[in-house]
């Protein structure tokens, strides 16, 4: 019913789709393919100016990628209702203050409710700059911390300590080496994270009882019109909504942060809410950072086939013809311009094609470039655990699709020096 199986090999492990369709992982075996010109708009006007750009040329993107790939996302919008625990200052033997918050929609019988963990650090000038990124398996599953709810949200199979996709004590801290949140704290960064399944449960269907499903009135779209991928970047908005609310936060600092599926959603989320300071994509892959067209590893149709629910409908009319989608991944990098960019690859996380990420990210330079900014100012992939790049920056580290605490200091190293 809900692809689990495929979920846990696909998402994880970097293996192929199946033995009968094994991915491709010879360079020499990709065909030739040709990127969009970021820079052409579809009437053939060549954009010299970053005015142009932002005018013309980026929401003409924008447009594309919801036509294609994401979906819609809703222009109306609904009342939201802020809840705030009492916070706790003595977090994580007093480094941090946690605050817990609950998002709702009163005006929506049934909708989802966001549950918001933030951490605040103590020691740290106030207000904060910040990493939000959503999480895959429950607040529960960053931390120890016993008081900390259990999700009451679906997740996945490969979440441990779950019965029935559904959270027990068990995992509480089952996710604690991707959110090394001592060592973020230190360097001065809150970190804000909620469960993606709190908006919409990850499975084909899911919009029934998620926000596309509870809320297509209220939104003024009908599920079929967008996607799992735009329900969780239109999560990541309504946090941003109550972030500019955080008086410890620093709302102009805001970096959004994520990883696999979830940095996929991360990129759409900036693309549309330029709220956003920064983004992370951390082995976001097919769909997300790397190039489509550029057959390699995980294809349109190896994820088409496996998630049905990530992208509308008119994505998998490109399974077998690559060559007739209208974009492709750079320009949805492109889209995060002027706005510092890092996109993160692991050497053995073939399945999301670590060159495929960074050519994408290379392709994002003559963007840059209107607003005088420099990307990654090299043209070939940096050796493993290298980072390279400016405005735009990109390292492949060794091990597989994971984040990890090595991925964790880049973006902290980046973001601070940034913002210094």
């Amino acid at each position: 019913m809900k692809n689990n199986v495929l979920f846990f090999l696909l998402g994880l492990s970097g293996v192929g789709f199946a033995q009968s369709n094994p991915a491709n992982y010879d360079e020499s075996k990709i065909p030739p393919y040709t990127l969009p010109d970021a820079l052409t708009t579809l009437d053939g006007q060549k954009i010299k100016r970053s005015q142009e750009w932002q005018n013309t040329r980026r929401p003409e993107i924008v447009q594309l990628f919801a036509d294609h790939l994401y979906g819609q996302m809703p222009k109306r919008t609904v009342q939201m209702k802020i809840e705030k625990k009492t916070p706790d200052a003595t977090a994580l033997n007093g480094l941090a203050t946690r605050q817990e918050t609950t998002i709702s929609f009163p005006a929506v019988p049934n909708s989802p409710k966001i549950n918001v963990l933030l951490y605040i650090p103590n020691a740290a000038p106030k207000p904060s700059p910040a990493f939000l990124a959503l999480n895959f398996c429950g607040n529960q599953c960053v931390s120890a911390d016993s008081t900390i709810p259990l999700s009451m949200s679906y997740a996945p199979d490969f979440c441990k300590g779950y019965i029935n996709n559904r959270a027990t004590e068990a995992s509480r801290a089952s996710q604690e080496d991707r959110w090394p949140l001592k060592m973020i704290l230190k360097k001065g960064f809150a970190v804000v994270t909620a469960h993606y399944g709190d908006t919409e449960p990850d499975f084909a269907d899911g919009w029934r009882t998620g926000l596309r499903g509870t809320m297509a009135q209220a939104l003024g779209l009908q599920p079929q019109e967008w996607s799992a991928m735009g329900a969780w970047a239109w999560q990541l908005s309504r946090i941003m909504d109550y972030l500019e609310k955080e008086p410890a936060l620093n709302a102009t600092q805001v970096v959004v942060l994520g990883h696999s599926r979830l940095g996929k959603a991360a990129l759409w989320a900036a693309a549309n809410d330029l709220r956003f300071a920064g983004v992370v994509s951390n082995n976001s892959g097919e769909g997300g950072a790397a190039l489509s067209k550029r057959e390699f590893g995980e294809t349109i149709e190896t994820i088409n086939k496996a998630f049905p629910h990530w992208f509308v409908a008119k994505y998998k009319t490109y399974n077998a013809n690559t060559a007739a989608l209208p974009v492709d991944q750079h320009l949805l990098l492109s889209l995060i311009a002027p706005r510092p960019l890092y996109v993160a690859s692991a050497e053995g996380d073939r399945w999301a094609d670590p060159k495929g990420e960074f050519l994408s990210a290379r392709e994002t330079t003559p963007v840059y470039a209107l607003y005088g900014k420099k990307g990654l100012g090299i043209s070939e992939m940096p050796p493993v655990n290298q980072p390279v790049g400016q405005t735009v920056r990109y390292h492949i580290r060794n091990g597989g699709h994971d984040i990890k605490p090595y991925d964790w200091e880049q973006y902290t190293a980046f973001f601070a020096a940034l913002w210094k």
